[in-house]
Formats: structure tokens, sequence, C-alpha cells
């Protein structure tokens, strides 16, 4: 690494935005700061010197850190040191990752490892965008191959103005969280969540998303200039030519046989068939070639004769056409004692999404460098290795299964009732049983018809369709609905979510260094014609939530009480509140602005619970009539008690609309009757009328 400290800037949004390498890290082979406002960011980029031995693909690894430290705190817990990575972080890490990966050589299997470490955060400004600029930096700087440089931006709208790398304030107002990642020609990659903005807006803010990030674009190329990187040497692992087209002489007519089968097993256990019939072959042959070698051979000439079969003869290799859905079937209610549950299958991919709904105790508390967070709404995708007929070790979810469930809940997330609306937390989870394709766009439909079924009013449906795109020069097919063996062997995996009125979320991966805006617009719009499809499909299945909540699903009634009544409500150290817990088993949230939410799947305990609260909380009404209970009676009259601990005077007058000299003669201790409240003096001393309250 350049070892003299080189430090380039540009303006970019409201902000400069600043590079420098030479200073921190200087044993890495590449390492550049990235600097906008108070937010610091420091990148790293390392490669081994040999290749990896056994590999046949890319061993990239990239790994992104948010330490509390970088925004003034110390972490929470026991502990007080960072643990295993947040969502967060993973999120971060596969935002870097994805455009990056594509833009190594093929051959390519020295490793590579990128890091990425918050060193400061002014709680403005996100550094994940910082980040996928420095990586981009520090891979140049390290001399390791790659395709060109990439810049990155975010793109918010307010009031149907673009905002460029809007602030983390801005985003809260904003209809739009989109962030683009560019060479100087074209796209590489998309994330997004909108509130239902048309096909026109996202591209319009994707144009202007792009123009904008040439220049980090231009401001990496001048630091790099500065520092004279010389190119490393590497050796590439490659398929023998004469292996391939002996491999491609020897199984041709058999792989045109199987690349025309749709079924997924059938066609898996034909290729390994035909590999081992190869690998037999060559053994008679006497040759030495490794098993592994032909089929490496043999993989590359089925990519070869999927792509020439789709782009020559207009059919995919289960017979579709381009635009072409597999059969899709929704259902509701498949299981009888959750919340809500929802099964979508298209083709051979498949989700059960099952929601189950809490109360505010539920909610997930966040750390992160914004500080402590809440989300009321949770969407977890899950991937077993039956699904895809596997035998794997069962562990935690990883780092696609994260993405996957982000993704479809960014696609939901703005059709989410308001806690005002709906005041429970609700989770999703998306279990997939089946997948050849495209499982995070079934896991928004399934979600949806989950979520309907539920109870949960969401404004409108929400169904999603992954795109997929074969290239060859100037010649392409952009193919709607891709499975599983287009997805393999094409160039881009383009997910758009959205509802009858537009888009809710957009995540794009390419194979290939760049996307035109041609490819980017046709992409839009026959996703818009495949989602209004699949809608139709889901409201056939249901067309709005259900009217009533489960009977299993916990009824939360919500309250308004005095701000100043809340710590009667608590009592000291708790005991007025756990004591209602106590007697009625529900659960009970109170919020600083006097909202309480009483939860409880028992309607019974809820109502009595409610009383409770209410008589604790109630503030006296003039006009209005309560039940009273005598407890004093003094010579001028009886006090009675109508709220609890709430006492007023009936005075002597007031008992009887005849004449009561004794307050004894009329009532006595333990006596229940109506009275009326006909006076609340400035001390709070509430008046009484027993007379007014039988006339």
């Amino acid at each position: 690494m350049h070892s003299e400290i080189k430090h380039v800037q540009t303006k970019f949004g409201r902000e400069n935005i600043h590079l420098e390498t030479g200073k921190l890290a200087k044993q890495a082979d590449g390492a550049v700061i990235v600097q906008y406002g108070g937010t610091v960011v420091l990148i790293t980029a390392c490669v081994s010197r040999e290749p990896r031995e056994g590999v046949d693909f890319l061993p990239l690894t990239v790994e992104y850190q948010e330490k509390t430290y970088a925004a003034g705190r110390i972490p929470g817990g026991f502990f007080k040191r960072e643990g295993r990575p947040t969502e967060s972080e993973i999120l971060t890490s596969r935002l870097i990752d994805r455009p990056i990966r594509p833009l190594f050589p093929k051959g390519f299997v020295n490793e590579i490892q990128i890091m990425g470490l918050v060193l400061s955060s002014d709680g403005v400004n996100d550094p994940d965008i910082l980040a996928v600029i420095g990586a981009s930096s520090a891979i140049a700087l390290a001399g390791i191959p790659f395709a060109g440089t990439i810049g990155a931006v975010r793109v918010g709208m307010i009031e149907g103005n673009f905002i460029l790398n809007p602030s983390y304030a801005e985003l809260e107002k904003s209809v739009l969280d989109l962030v683009v990642v560019g060479s100087k020609t074209g796209v590489i990659m998309l994330e997004a969540k909108a509130k239902e903005l048309p096909e026109e807006k996202i591209l319009e803010a994707i144009r202007f998303g792009h123009s904008h990030l040439q220049d980090v674009i231009g401001l990496q190329e001048e630091l790099k200039k500065q520092c004279v990187v010389a190119p490393k040497e590497f050796t590439y692992k490659k398929i023998d030519g004469n292996l391939f087209n002996k491999v491609k002489e020897l199984s041709y007519e058999k792989l045109v046989e199987v690349c025309s089968l749709s079924d997924k097993e059938k066609r898996e256990e034909e290729m390994d068939l035909l590999w081992k019939s190869l690998v037999e072959k060559f053994t008679l042959a006497r040759s030495e070639v490794s098993a592994e070698d032909i089929k490496s051979a043999l993989v590359e000439a089925e990519k070869e004769e999927v792509r020439k079969v789709v782009l020559e003869k207009g059919i995919r290799v289960d017979g579709r056409k381009y635009d072409d859905l597999r059969p899709i079937s929704c259902e509701i209610g498949v299981l009888p004692r959750t919340h809500g549950s929802g099964l979508f299958t298209r083709g051979q991919t498949q989700s059960l999404a099952i929601t189950t709904l809490g109360t505010r105790a539920d909610e997930q508390r966040i750390e992160d460098l914004e500080g402590e967070l809440s989300k009321s709404f949770m969407l977890h995708y899950s991937f077993p290795p039956f699904s895809v007929g596997e035998v794997k070790p069962v562990r935690g979810p990883g780092r696609r299964e994260i993405g996957h469930g982000a993704l479809a809940e960014k696609a939901l997330k703005f059709l989410m009732p308001s806690k005002d609306v709906f005041p429970y937390t609700v989770r999703v989870v998306s279990e997939i049983l089946e997948s050849n394709g495209s499982s995070s766009m079934a896991t928004v439909c399934a979600s949806t018809l989950s979520l309907m079924d539920a109870g949960v009013p969401i404004k409108d449906a929400v169904a999603g369709v992954a795109l997929g795109l074969i290239k060859d020069g100037n010649k392409y097919a952009v193919l709607t609905d891709l499975n599983g063996l287009e997805d393999h062997f094409g160039d881009m995996d383009f997910k758009i979510a959205g509802t009858t009125a537009g888009i809710t979320a957009v995540q794009l991966d390419l194979k290939i260094s760049e996307l035109s805006f041609e490819i980017l617009e046709k992409g839009l719009h026959q996703a818009m014609k495949a989602r209004l499809v699949i809608l139709e499909k889901m409201r056939q299945a249901i067309d709005k939530p259900r009217a009533k909540l489960s009977e299993y699903a916990p009824r939360i009634t919500v309250l308004k009480i005095n701000t100043d009544k809340i710590g009667e409500l608590i009592g000291p150290g708790g005991k007025n509140i756990r004591k209602i817990i106590e007697q009625t088993g529900v659960t009970i949230d109170i919020e600083e602005d006097g909202t309480v939410l009483v939860g409880s799947t028992d309607a019974a305990a809820s109502e009595k619970a409610v009383a409770i609260i209410k008589g604790m909380t109630e503030v006296p009404e003039v006009g209005k009539i309560y039940n009273g209970v005598v407890k004093r009676i003094l010579n001028f009259g009886a006090f009675c008690e109508i709220l609890p601990n709430k006492e007023g005077l009936v005075h002597v007058s007031e008992l009887s609309s005849k004449f009561v000299k004794d307050p004894n003669d009329a009532v006595k201790v333990g006596d229940e009757f109506k009275v009326k409240v006909i006076g609340i003096d400035e001390l709070g001393r509430v008046n009484l009328s027993k007379k007014q309250a039988e006339q």
C-alpha cells in the first residue's frame, strides 16, 4: 500500500466527501478513510498471495462493523462489548458485497477480504453509502484486478423533490429510500423501498442518482492517479479449452434433451447421470482429467446451451415465453391455531407465511448508531435445506436469509397500519417449503395473504416478482419470474414488489459489469404487468383484511388517561399496576402521552382490567351520574366514594327532595345510590347531589 498520505475531496450533495489513504491501516493492501460530515468510515482490502485450492467461485468476504464508540456511547447489556453482527451490519455487508462481486474477473480465486469499520457517526449521515464508495477505492489501491471504479448514492424524495444523500431525519419524511450503485455508463445494483411510486418516478430517481454518483467515481480515479498503483500479478482458474470442447462434443445431444426438462428434480438427476457417464468415458480413455474438471466443463456447456436456447429460439428451458408466469395458487387460513396464515405457490417455489399478533411488550428493541429503537413490524425469512432437497446442518439465519427477509419487510412497510389504527406488534415468518427461483418475492405474496387472514388492516395487497436477463452483446432477453436455472446461468436478478398503485420495493443484483437504462425500463414495465396478474390471483383468495381477529389473538383495548394520573396508575414501585395484572392476567403498557394499552385473549379479564384502570384514573365530570357508596357521615352531610380513592360530599340539603335535619336519618355508612356531580371547586373538592340524580 502507498505510504504517503493522499487526500481528495469534492462536493457531494449538501456536504463535501473526503477520501484519504496512507494514514491508517498501512499494512492492508488497500485502505481508505471516507468522511462525510461527521461520519467517518475506514475501509480496507486484503488479498491472498496464492489462489485458493479446490474452489470454482470467488472467495470474497465482506465484514462491516458499527461500534458504539463511534456515536459516543457504551454498549448496553452485561458485557459492555459488541457481540455478533447486528441485522443492520449484515445488511450493509451485503450492500458492499453485491455490487463489487460481479466486477472481479472470471476465474479469480484468490481470497479477498473487505472490512469496513465506522470510526465516527454524527447521527445525521448513514455510513453505508460511504462504505460502498470506500470499498471500490480500497480495491483499486490494493492493485486487485477489478472492472472499473463504482460510485454509490442514496436518493430520497420529499414533496415530489429528489434529495441527494438524505439525512436520517429526512428519510423519516421521505416516500423513497433508494440506493444506486453504478459505473460511468450503467447501473450495477439497486436497493429501494418506496411508498407506491410509479415505474416512471422510480426510473427518474435512478437516473438522478446515477448522474450524481459520477462525482465520486471521478474522485476515486483522482486518488488512484495520485497513488500510482501498480497492478499485482495473479493467475486465473480456467477450464481447459480442449476439455470443454471434448465434453461438449460427447454430451451435446443429451444436453439439449436435458435442458428441455421443466421439472427441476428430473433435470438435476439427468445431469448427474450425464456427468457420471462422461467420467466413465474419460476413465476408459485413460485420461488423467479429474471428475471435478469434467463437471466444471459440463456445467459450462449446460450454461452455454441454456443461454443459446433463450436467445436464439425465444423460449425458456421450461417452455415459457419471456414474459410468462409459472402456475400460481393462493390459500389462506391453512393453519388452525395461528393468528393468520397464507400459502403462496408459484411453480416449484412455495412460501408458507404465518402472522402472529402481540402487544407493545413484544416489540423488538434495537441498539445501533442511531440509538435505541423499537420495531412493531418484523418479517423473518427461513430457508430450510429440504426446500431444495438438500441435507445440511441447520443453524441460525445466514446473511442471505436476513437479506431476503429485510427486502420483503421493505415491500410491506409502507402499507402497514399506524399504531394509532392498529396498536399491535406484528411478526410474520415466511417458511420456504420449496424453492426454484425468487422465494423472496413469494414471501411478499404469502405475507400479504397471511396479514389479511390475520385481520391486519394493511392498506392494499402487495405482490412481487423477480426478473432475469440473458445478454450476449447487443442481444438480450428479459425473463419474467425467473427460475433457479435461469438465475444460476443468467446475468441479472431484478426483484420488484408493489401494489396496483405503484412500487414498494426494488432490489437489483448483476453478474455482468453493468445494466443499461433501456433494460432497466423494460424490466420495470415487464414486472408491473406480471405484478397485476399475481395480485388478481391473490384477490381471488382474499380481497381485503378480515374484519375480525382470530379468536386466539390478543385483544388490545386502548385507553387515554391524564398524564398526571400515570404515576397514580403505576403506584409506588409499580405496586398498583402489578396488582391489576395479578388480578386479571392482562398485559398493560403505558406511554408518556397517557395512552394505556390493555392486552388479553380473555375478553372478561380485559373488561375487568379496563374497569379498574378507568376507576383509578377517571376524573369526575360535572353533570355526570356515578354510583356512590357512603363512607362517612358528618352533621352537615355524607361523604360518598364515586371512584376508587375519590370521594365527594352530599350536603344534607342534597340528600333528598324533602327536608332532612340529620343526615343519619336519610343514609347509613355502606349505603349505595346514584349521585350527580354538581360542582368541583378550585381545590378539586367534589360536590354531589342524591336528589338531583333521582330526578
